[in-house]
């Protein structure tokens, strides 16, 4: 398992090389690891969202663009080998990722902001919580859209699920809006986020 040979590796390696360095912050600096001045929860709510966006960045700019073109390319190679090896995978790192960044959100929430007061208050937009409240509605919105729209369409497009090509047709359109409104949604949910804690903690 070379860390430069495998994903798996490379992941185990990162994580490993993180951990550590927030022990040593955390020990230089004399306080708790789940305090200061590394927060374990903040952490892996932003490598999931980082994993999640980054995919919805490349279904939006980079995969849907490149099957159009290749099914426009008559002489060309076509989509099928990114159909059949490539969306599948990335498909499953993409709605589990949604799934790991609320569910980490939402801890940080409670841990960062007092017991589930934080959470509560978040999304009841109360003031000193609205702009993060704002970014958790947005994306409890989109994780609603992949696991409602996205994934359960996707199916039927890769034929996981048994379709005809009329329910494929249909599919196609109804995944692609909600990937294209998460895509749009992403935009002020990442503001929001980091707004929180960089000039906009209203």
């Amino acid at each position: 398992m070379h860390p430069l040979n495998t994903v798996k590796g490379a992941i185990t390696t990162g994580v490993v090389l993180a951990i550590i360095i927030g022990i040593a912050l955390s020990y230089y600096a004399g306080a708790s690891l789940a305090f200061h001045p590394v927060r374990i929860d903040r952490w892996l709510h932003i490598v999931s969202g980082i994993t999640w966006i980054g995919l919805l960045y490349y279904f939006n700019v980079v995969q849907t663009p490149g099957l159009a073109a290749a099914a426009a390319d008559k002489g060309g190679p076509g989509g099928a080998g990114v159909s059949k090896y490539i969306a599948p995978r990335a498909l499953l790192w993409f709605r589990w990722a949604a799934v790991a960044t609320w569910v980490t959100g939402a801890c940080y929430l409670i841990a960062g902001y007092g017991a589930v007061n934080g959470l509560v208050q978040a999304f009841l937009l109360q003031p000193g919580f609205r702009t993060i409240g704002v970014g958790a509605w947005l994306g409890t919105i989109m994780l609603f859209n992949v696991w409602v729209f996205i994934w359960p369409n996707q199916k039927k497009i890769l034929g996981i699920v048994t379709a005809t090509d009329d329910e494929k047709a249909a599919a196609r359109k109804i995944a692609a809006k909600a990937s294209r409104i998460n895509f749009i949604l992403s935009l002020p949910m990442i503001m929001c986020m980091g707004g929180q804690s960089h000039g906009l903690p209203f």
